[in-house]
This record gives structure tokens, sequence and C-alpha cells, in this order.
């Protein structure tokens, strides 16, 4: 059965950093661009980062960009986003979603994805 399960996430001080694993059983990455979400309370779910098969990547929130970055690690079924500069603003629930894609599908959108994680909480306070 294939599943997505999230870590990494916690409280931190605004300006600290955090990297939030995105593990991935039942089935290899090797086919799949993978997405990384957030949702704040009140709030629609957002996409944040998105990488593609052969390992480029696109943020799709601006207020992540030069902050954020998204990589992966097939041989480890893992992905990742090492989340920089931190700000309260970025707290949310984080999500990775997969989908079975082409070599450079990406997409922002979560109706695009049809596997989802638990989500990890994200909380910038100090």
């Amino acid at each position: 059965q294939l599943q997505l399960v999230e870590s990494g996430g916690g409280l931190v001080q605004p300006g600290g950093s955090l990297r939030l694993s995105c593990a991935a059983s039942g089935f290899t990455l090797d086919y799949y661009a993978i997405g990384w979400f957030r949702q704040a309370p009140g709030k629609e779910r957002e996409g944040v980062s998105c990488i593609r098969r052969d390992g480029s990547s696109r943020n799709y929130a601006d207020s992540v960009k030069g902050r954020f970055t998204i990589s992966r690690d097939n041989a480890k079924n893992t992905v990742y986003l090492q989340m920089n500069s931190l700000k309260p603003e970025d707290t949310a629930v984080y999500y990775c979603a997969a989908v079975r894609a082409s070599y450079l599908y990406c997409s922002g959108y979560a109706a695009d994805f049809n596997s989802w994680g638990q989500g990890t909480q994200v909380t910038v306070s100090s």
C-alpha cells in the first residue's frame, strides 16, 4: 500500500531552520513527482515546492523563494524540504504528496496529487 510519512516538524524561533522529510513506502519514488504543501489555520492548502523525477524543482510560493529547497534521494525513497530563515508566517501543517508522472512534470495544485501524507506541524515563534 502506497504510504507517505512526513517528519521533522516542530517549534523553531524566527530565523531558524528545519528539514522536513517525506518517506515513501509501498512504492518507489523514482516514477513520481513529489510536492510539498502547507495549510495554516483558516487558510487554503498552498503549494510550496515540487520536485520532478529528474531532480529539478520549482517553488510555487513566492514567499519561500531563496529560503526553502526541495530535494530527493531516490535510494532512500525520501524527499526533503530544507527550510531556512523561517518566519512566523511559515507556521502551518506541511504535507507531502505524490503523483505518478512523466519525467518533467510538476504542479503546485493539490488536486493534481493523489497520495498524501498525514502532515507535520511547523510552528515558528519566539
